[in-house]
Formats: structure tokens, sequence, C-alpha cells
């Protein structure tokens, strides 16, 4: 993967060639950003660049660096070179391997499960599956990955044997390129056995360098996270996302524009409400808010009956739409302009919010709202949890009634 593959992320794209141009890469660094970020893709994109036999520079050698300076070999067609926002080549052995996931001095470890009964579990059983998965599904989350590999219900974890793996692997002397380098998707997912590469990330042999991807920072070891250099990569723009869209999805311009506004810099969420471009969340979000304030219990247990059916994905996504209309509808409140550029229906239903909450009621529907997909992305009982959200909003909202009629 190159850097202009790479959805968004101009600075850093910019930026971690510069480590490079510098001499001024670390041996460990940690990507963190939130689910749809594209921090895995840049991880990738770095890893490619490094190995680049033209972008990239090479280490002072053993006898030391030349008095008069290394010569280059001579650009090839397209070729960017460092300054501005520099990429691989693209086109050398090294990049069409690392493009493929198959450079043989580029490791990747990640969470997995067992694959044959009685063996420990780890990332190498899985990298036919890996590969095909970053070809398919770049900005993939955990859960995608484990249902891609039919681990079902099973916890994926990058255990003491994985750890045991990753310090004979480095080890070993590089088989092409200058640089060894080790991707880690996910390193929440390392428990204490983690701390058996402590070392190695302290001490690692010469020009090995690691790339931690991470989302969540709470949940990395502290040991882990006192040794690597942080590179925090922000949500995307909501103009990258609609742009990515339209390139890559064929996705029209107005369906890309709504999708981008709603899925708040996460390309995952965006590719997803995609996919489901036909459901009527507004239609449903509707029908909720009446059976709460309007028609009572009887029609409120027949809506959680029908969303609990939707499955996890689909009732994520609603709830990031009934979160997209209610930051609408502060915005609406606070800025005279605010639903400029939003989808008329948006728009009337944001103001109809703001009708019967206000802002404090608004925070709090938020708070639970993102609560709820926490506890959906940790397979909570969708009718339990859709029935106590029910009775939440009821008593945050029910001294302002009014039926949100179409």
């Amino acid at each position: 993967m190159q850097f202009k593959q790479v959805i968004g992320q101009h600075t850093l794209k910019k930026e971690l060639p510069e480590l490079m141009k510098e001499n001024r890469l670390a041996h460990a660094l940690l990507f963190l950003g939130k689910e749809g970020s594209g921090a895995l893709s840049l991880a990738l994109a770095f890893a490619q660049y490094i190995v680049c036999e033209r972008a990239s520079p090479k280490p002072p050698s053993a006898e030391g660096a030349s008095l008069f300076g290394d010569l280059l070999p001579p650009p090839l067609p397209g070729e960017r070179r460092l300054g501005g926002e520099a990429d691989s080549c693209g086109t050398c052995p090294s990049c069409v391997k690392a493009a493929a996931f198959a450079h043989p001095d580029i490791h990747f470890s990640y969470p997995v499960v067992t694959k044959k009964p009685g063996t420990p579990p780890i990332s190498t059983d899985y990298i036919t599956e890996w590969r095909e998965f970053l070809k398919e599904y770049p900005f993939g989350n955990a859960y995608d990955w484990l249902q891609f590999i039919g681990a079902e219900n099973k916890q994926g974890n990058i255990t003491a044997q994985e750890c045991n793996d990753i310090i004979k692997k480095l080890n070993l002397k590089s088989f092409e390129s200058e640089y060894k380098v080790l991707v880690i998707w996910l390193p929440e997912y390392l428990g204490n056995e983690g701390n058996k590469l402590l070392k190695l990330i302290e001490e690692p042999p010469p020009n090995t360098v690691f790339l931690l991807v991470a989302e969540n920072e709470s949940q990395i070891l502290a040991t882990i996270l006192s040794r690597v250099q942080l590179i925090k990569v922000p949500l995307l723009e909501d103009k990258d996302i609609e742009a990515a869209l339209n390139e890559n999805n064929r996705t029209t311009h107005e369906a890309a524009a709504r999708i981008a506004a709603v899925s708040q810099g996460n390309y995952h969420t965006a590719l997803q409400m995609v996919q489901h471009a036909d459901e009527d969340w507004q239609e449903l979000l509707r029908g909720w808010l009446n059976a709460i304030m309007k028609t009572g219990p009887v029609a409120q247990s027949k809506w959680v009956d029908e969303v609990s059916k939707l499955g996890r994905e689909k009732q994520k996504q609603f709830l990031q739409y009934f979160n997209h209309l209610l930051q609408l509808a502060l915005k609406m409140q606070i800025f005279e302009n605010a639903g400029e550029g939003y989808p008329d229906r948006d728009r009337d239903f944001a103001a109809r919010l703001n009708k019967i909450t206000g802002m404090e009621q608004q925070e709090a529907i938020i708070t639970g709202l993102d609560n709820a997909a926490y506890y959906i992305e940790r397979n909570a009982n969708s009718k339990m949890l859709f029935m106590a959200l029910t009775i939440k909003i009821y008593h945050i909202i029910k001294d302002k009634i009014v039926f949100l009629n179409e």
C-alpha cells in the first residue's frame, strides 16, 4: 500500500517520510487512532515506504557512511522523491511484495483463535486469510476480522506463543531489505504475556522497526506504552470520506455527503452505511420516539422486538444516526447557520428534537446512545439493552412532549 492510497491524513502522510529522511525514525511507533480513522492503512503504507528500494535511504553500513554520500539510483517514471508528500515508488520488487502483504521482511501480528485443536494459536496460521482481509477490508475492525476467519463467538488473543514467535522471527537476519518491520495490529489483545516483548522492543536488533496499531490506549500494557513513540491518528474529515466514497464506491454525491456527515470521521461506519443505504433510519427513529412519548408500553415492546432482529451492525448504525441528529440539533441551537449543507429531512428532524429536548437532555441522550453502542459491540442482549434505553430516554424527555409526525 502506498500513501496515496490512504484516505485523508495528509499531515501524517507528509511527516512520516520525514522521519526517514531526517534519520529520526524510532524503533517502535504506536499509531493510535479510533476505528475507521485509517491507522492500519497508514502503518501499512509506512512499512512499504521503509522497505522500498528507491524511496527510503539506506541505514548506515557497518563501515560507516560514504565521505561523499551514497549515489541514489536514477528515478523511475512517476517516482516521487522525498520532499512534500513523499511515497514509496510502488514498482520496485520490494514494493510489489509489500503491496501484496508478502514481503519477507514485513511481519504481522494480530488477534487469532486456535486453528487446530491442541496447537497454540499464532498469526502465521492465518497469514493467507490476513492478506485477503487487508485487500478486501482495509478499514475492518476486530469483529470483522474474527468473523472473517470463522471465529464465531470465540475471543481472539495475541498469545504468549505468538510473542515467542515474534522474538524468534526478529532475531533472524533480514532476507532482502535493510530493515525488518513488525506490524502489530490491536496490541490491546496482548495480556501480561506482552511483557515477553519488552526487552525486544527496548533493545531490538539493528534496523528493526515496530509499528503498533491501536484504538484504545488505556487497554495497552503500560510497560509497552512507555517504550513507544506515539503517533496520534485523527478521525477523518467529512470531505475526505465523501471524496473516497465517490471515487472508490461510486456513491452519488448527495448520498456521500449525507453518509460523511453521519459517520463522524469513521470510514468503517461510512462503508457499512453504504451497504445499507436503503435503510430508513429516520422512519425507525420516528417510530421509536412516538412509542416512547405517545403510544406507550405495548408499542415500545413491539418496537424493541423489531429492532432486536436487525443484527448488531445495523443496530450500531441506527444509534449512530440518532446520535448524528442530536449533535445537529445541538449545533442548530448554538449556531445560526449550523444546518446548512445537511439534508432537509435531517435538518427538519433536528428542529423537531429541539422542540422536545434542551441541550442538557440531548447531551444525556447522546451519552446513553454511546453507552448502548459500546455494549452492543460486546454482545449485550439487544432486547434488554433497547428496553432499558427506551425507559431512560422517556425519563429524560417526559416533561416536554411533542408528537413527531411526518
